[in-house]
């Protein structure tokens, strides 16, 4: 054999090599992830050839499957659709599966998840047509009924868990939508209705209790803030603390002010506990500024802030800037500055406290389940951290009663229950009408729920909102609806 032809031969044998190489890569390497794309049809219109699993709250199916005769032989059903549509999200032949447990438990539910793998085998063998795994939710349907009803018209979103945990109770996120406009098997509605959404002023979309823009906390902060002062080991419930109608922050020449400009107790002094019942901005931006910035971001910290969780839907990470000086200390220590949080995160610090000062992870399935309804996996609950020692969580948890008792958090009293809570009202742009905040739980020596509401705008109230009168009468109704569960 010739030189030329020899040199042809050994191009053409490594251009069969990286055919080889290509193929097999995609075929086996990469297949997974191509399946996984989105916007992949064939996979998208494989998956409408077997039953997808059902989305059960309660014993009901909040999404499910129904058979059809087109070429689309399943049709997607939400026949709690708007009450339940951040929670089951949306499956779309068009834009695919995403915005909740349909996006993020998609292979669970569509049938290709690997902890099936055994069932597709048996499957294959019986000649059963294949069907997706279902699953079952921790929501109670009653406390997710009374967030909705709650919230009303408002824009906003309520968070509750179970404390002892962490299984998400509730999940409500106002403006909400109809997932049945992306399931419809009518394309060209459908491809309508997607950029109307994205559009729509309301950002109906975005689930705000776990994601979005995420809010100022304010003075439902002041529990981070009050925790590390408690932690420190210098200050206990009854320390007094520094309590003027407004205070000068270093540099800065207009003074932070309470909201009614008053002093906070006799000869510009107050106890710490006093301080939380009646929120007193001035008393929590000098505890701030004496604690220092680092101590407030360490122990946000282990309350959760900077972590980013799976529910199993992507939560936000919340955040307490670094680098601050004194006077955005003193701002931070109130919840306002550049602090940013989730309802979900807010939850959890209630939660936290009422757990004795143990985080847990907050998850939202509770039990993977067969096409005979039988336990494929079940959820075990998880600790994520320790925020407080139990001293601590306990003074706190004092100073929380006192704020629903005779504080700024009377409207969430429950008759014969015991409620820890804390109010806020978040400062968040010029002009516009603060956001009204609630965190509590119950009962507060044994607590069942924890539960964090946010209102946009002051909802109903506009600038004449607080977090007591707006957010606190639909965190008990919440509350109330888990206790008489």
């Amino acid at each position: 054999m010739n030189s030329p032809i020899r040199r042809l031969s050994a191009i053409a044998a490594a251009l069969f090599f990286c055919l080889l190489v290509s193929s097999s890569w995609i075929q086996f390497a990469a297949a997974k992830k191509i399946n996984d794309l989105p916007d992949n049809k064939r996979t998208l219109l494989a998956s409408y050839n077997r039953e997808r699993g059902s989305i059960l709250v309660g014993g009901e199916a909040i999404a499910r499957s129904v058979a059809t005769d087109g070429e689309l032989k399943w049709d997607r059903r939400y026949p709690m659709a708007q009450l339940y549509s951040h929670v089951t999200g949306y499956y779309s032949y068009v834009y695919g599966a995403g915005g909740g447990i349909e996006g993020a438990e998609d292979e669970l539910l569509s049938g290709r998840s690997d902890k099936l793998f055994y069932r597709r085998v048996s499957d294959l063998l019986t000649g059963k047509d294949p069907v997706g795994a279902s699953l079952e939710l921790t929501i109670n349907p009653a406390a997710q009924t009374a967030a909705d009803r709650g919230l009303g018209t408002q824009r906003g979103a309520v968070v509750a868990l179970d404390p002892k945990t962490g299984a998400i109770l509730a999940m409500v996120s106002h403006p909400a939508y109809d997932p049945a406009e992306l399931s419809s098997h009518d394309i060209g509605a459908v491809e309508k209705a997607w950029p109307r959404l994205l559009k729509d002023e309301g950002d109906p979309l975005i689930n705000r209790s776990i994601a979005g823009d995420l809010y100022p906390p304010g003075s439902t902060f002041k529990l981070v803030t009050a925790a590390a002062a408690l932690e420190s080991g210098t200050y206990t419930q009854n320390s007094t603390v520094p309590g003027p109608a407004t205070l000068q922050l270093p540099g800065v020449a207009a003074p932070l002010a309470n909201h009614d400009r008053a002093p906070c107790g006799p000869n510009d002094k107050t106890t710490l506990i006093h301080a939380l019942e009646i929120s007193c901005n001035t008393a929590f931006a000098s505890l701030g500024m004496q604690l220092g910035a680092e101590a407030l971001r360490e122990q946000a910290g282990k309350f959760g802030f900077g972590q980013t969780l799976t529910v199993p839907m992507r939560a936000t990470a919340s955040s307490v800037p670094a680098n601050m000086n004194e006077p955005n200390t003193a701002q931070a220590a109130i919840g306002q500055y550049d602090v940013r949080t989730t309802p979900l995160q807010m939850a959890m610090v209630a939660a936290a406290i009422g757990n004795g000062g143990e985080v847990m992870k907050p998850y939202l399935v509770r039990r993977v389940l067969g096409s005979q309804l039988q336990t494929i996996d079940e959820a075990t609950p998880e600790r994520l951290s320790e925020a407080v020692s139990t001293s601590t969580a306990r003074q706190l948890t004092t100073m929380m009663k006192d704020v629903v008792t005779s504080g700024t958090g009377t409207a969430a009293q429950i008759a014969g229950v015991d409620v820890a809570g804390k109010t806020g009202t978040a400062q968040h742009a010029k002009g516009a009408a603060p956001h009204a905040w609630f965190v509590s739980f119950a009962p507060a020596a044994d607590p069942k729920v924890a539960v964090a509401v946010v209102v946009e705008d002051g909802g109903n109230a506009g600038s004449e909102a607080s977090g007591g009168a707006v957010a606190g009468p639909i965190a008990k109704s919440v509350m109330e609806a888990v206790l008489n569960s």
